[in-house]
């Protein structure tokens, strides 16, 4: 009994877990086999996907909506980058203070968000992703924000002794950033929180009676997905080593939400997924036609959401259930 239920066991969980070790070793050897360039926008598809894990955390884990992700992603930026250009604090300090900045605002825009839903939820984060540039612009902000011309930093060196290139050095502050992120998001989603999350998604009334505080879960899950965007902004920041107000609008909102949708909304590692395509498809949809390279990149997308209508990862989700099916009959 026991040799069976390890087999059992075994069989559960290895094919998932060889799966994710097989992408850290592809992910850790990336830079290597890759030349400058193609390592930066690799760095943008991690930085990408600490953003879209924040809006799977929201939408797909707890059933709310928003368009204001680029308000997040913005304020993060600007706090990563006041940070260093006004107070001379250290670049790699600036990660956590983003993201925890973005916590605290996301947190307490999620208060008047949590009775918010559907339609009017939408409406609410697609204004704070209009007003938050035009916050930026204001001469109430410019003297800290830089105004209309933005901010421009300078990015740390490559430690000394470290035989990496800076682009390469900065893919792996990413990749860290991105695992720990996940590894985060990953135990909240496994824990007593993540299934009060879920609960509030799928029954809020039913929730509401076995003693769930369903406005205090909906403002924490706000906060959380405002955090990965806070922290997405900060390295996309020191990435470019510039940032501007108007970098941040409505259309990168969608974009993340695209990628979201993509990559699978109700997984963890499906915003890897979903950064990997908002990266890399509208390039091979410039690549098919440079005059029509956004209607290409639509029509890449309507066939990737007929194709999976769950995401890439819920269709590698079902593939790996299937292939543990057949296993299991074949004993």
């Amino acid at each position: 009994m026991k040799s069976t239920f390890k087999a059992a066991m075994l069989g559960q969980w290895r094919p998932g877990w060889l799966i994710v070790a097989a992408a850290i070793l592809a992910g850790v050897a990336a830079p290597f086999l890759l030349g400058g360039f193609a390592t930066y926008r690799l760095t943008f598809a991690l930085i990408y996907a600490i953003a879209i894990l924040g809006l799977n955390l929201l939408t797909g884990f707890n059933g709310q909506f928003s368009f204001g992700h680029s308000a997040f992603y913005a304020i993060g930026g600007y706090i990563a980058a006041m940070l260093m250009d006004r107070l001379g604090i250290p670049a790699y300090l600036t990660l956590p203070a983003a993201g925890l900045t973005c916590l605290v605002f996301g947190s307490l825009f999620g208060i008047p968000a949590s009775r918010l839903s559907y339609i009017y939820l939408a409406l609410a984060t697609y204004a704070l992703a209009v007003a938050t540039p035009q916050l930026l612009k204001s001469f109430l902000f410019a003297r800290w924000t830089g105004g209309v011309q933005g901010l421009y930093l300078d990015r740390p060196a490559v430690p000394d002794g470290v035989p990496l290139s800076a682009d390469q050095w900065w893919y792996f502050v990413s990749l860290a950033t991105l695992l720990s992120v996940f590894w985060l998001a990953h135990n909240l989603s496994r824990g007593r929180i993540g299934r009060a999350m879920i609960a509030v998604r799928d029954q809020p009334i039913a929730a509401a009676s076995i003693g769930i505080n369903v406005a205090l879960i909906k403002s924490l899950t706000f906060g959380v997905s405002a955090f990965c965007a806070g922290v997405a902004g900060a390295l996309a920041t020191l990435l470019t080593e510039y940032i501007a107000p108007d970098t941040f609008t409505v259309s990168f909102s969608i974009l993340l939400l695209v990628g979201a949708v993509a990559g699978g909304i109700n997984s963890i590692y499906g915003a890897v997924l979903g950064g990997l395509f908002i990266t890399y498809m509208p390039v091979l949809a410039n690549l098919i036609s440079k005059d029509l390279t956004w209607p290409v990149f639509g029509a890449m997308l309507i066939s990737a959401v007929w194709l999976m209508p769950t995401g890439a990862a819920g269709w590698a989700d079902r593939w790996l259930e299937r292939r543990r099916q057949r296993r299991a009959n074949a004993r």
